[in-house]
């Protein structure tokens, strides 16, 4: 039993250096896989922004009063923000603004008419949930222009110099508003998503391209051995890629990580084995690497799309928010900004990590009997 075991590990440990070598020996292939990264993840941290579409809010108001009332009502009549919960009690903010039911915390103090009426500045606090760093400072803005036009009501009523109502901002997460502290976590999972689907998807089809995957099926090496070897390298590949990412955003973005390298990698690792599923279940279909490479465009887009690194998923119509469930990028991203960005750990991100293995254990035994029953 354990020199057949053995013989397993012999056979599989060559079929992954042979395939190391084969993506490594051409000095183009190790190009393309280090530049993109690189260029991608300089170029995102740069360029990215974000739209707001409509914005869940929590209220605090501890005044219950006229004025706070007429200022809320502004605020939801603006048909950008939704109330997402009416809190009784400061120590409710933080477990709201962590769970990301609520993008801003709006905190009414318990005299703010009274210092209205008294001619002076009331201040509300506004806290922000800034790990969606764009999407806070546009939600922000739209509440000061509704504070605005609330001041200038009032001193129309009621006369004064000075604007009534003052704004006190504190941003969880991202205290500077920073778009690629948001955004340069996410492409650690992204970018190297990309370069993994397309490298696993060419795997097999290249060899049929080249005639040589029906010499590979009739050596002793079964389906499933073919898989594993097709497998490993992708994904030491893959998490070597996010690597890099992760080493510009810290060093090159000076992003700060708040979180534990054992956890985000574990939480990599499951999403690189999710991505090679896909990755080989698309080059077992493939007849030739044209097709691998339509194919794997084809997914790549949606795939980024619905991942919630542009736009946030709550925004989505419902039947898209479904599509996601599919998505292994969707709850990567989320895994790697909780993880990057709040420090949290394994059994705060657990919930991402099972529909990753549930996607791999779908992928991986579908590709696996692809292999034994390829279409050609």
């Amino acid at each position: 039993m354990n020199g057949s075991f053995i013989e397993f590990l012999r056979r599989v440990a060559h079929l992954c250096r042979k395939e190391l070598l084969v993506i490594l020996k051409d000095p183009s292939s190790r190009v393309i896989l280090v530049v993109p990264a690189l260029m991608q993840s300089l170029l995102f941290g740069y360029a990215a922004t974000y739209d707001l579409t409509h914005v869940d809010y929590a209220l605090l108001d501890q005044s219950r009063s006229g004025a706070s009332t007429a200022l809320i009502a502004k605020l939801d009549g603006t048909g950008v923000f939704r109330r997402a919960a009416t809190l009784d009690s400061p120590v409710q903010i933080a477990p709201i603004v962590n769970a990301q039911e609520a993008l801003v915390v709006i905190q009414i103090g318990p005299r703010f008419e009274q210092q209205l009426d008294a001619g002076e500045q009331a201040p509300i606090q506004l806290i922000l949930d800034a790990r969606n760093s764009n999407t806070a400072g546009s939600a922000a803005g739209f509440v000061g222009s509704v504070v605005e036009a609330f001041n200038a009501e009032w001193r129309q009523r009621h006369g004064g110099a000075q604007a009534p109502v003052r704004i006190e901002s504190r941003a969880w997460f991202n205290p500077n508003l920073e778009t690629r502290w948001n955004f340069m976590p996410g492409m650690i999972a992204a970018l190297s998503m990309i370069q993994t689907l397309l490298l696993t998807a060419l795997s097999v089809a290249r060899e049929r391209e080249q005639g040589t995957f029906d010499q590979l099926l009739v050596t002793p090496l079964s389906p499933t051995e073919i898989m594993i070897g097709k497998a490993v390298p992708p994904v030491f590949i893959g998490l070597v890629q996010s690597t890099l990412v992760l080493l510009v955003t810290l060093l090159w973005f000076r992003v700060p990580m708040a979180g534990s390298l054992l956890t985000l990698y574990t939480g990599l690792v499951f999403f690189t084995v999710a991505s090679v599923g896909i990755g080989l279940s698309i080059s077992a279909v493939s007849a030739n690497m044209q097709q691998a490479m339509l194919y794997t465009f084809v997914l790549i887009m949606p795939m980024m799309l619905l991942s919630g690194l542009t736009t946030p998923v709550s925004n989505m119509p419902r039947a898209l928010q479904i599509a996601t469930l599919a998505n292994p990028l969707r709850f990567a991203i989320d895994l790697v900004q909780r993880v990057y960005l709040e420090g949290v750990g394994l059994l705060t991100v657990w919930h991402n990590l099972i529909p990753l293995f549930i996607i791999a254990a779908i992928t991986l035994p579908l590709a696996a009997w692809l292999f034994r029953h390829r279409l050609v």
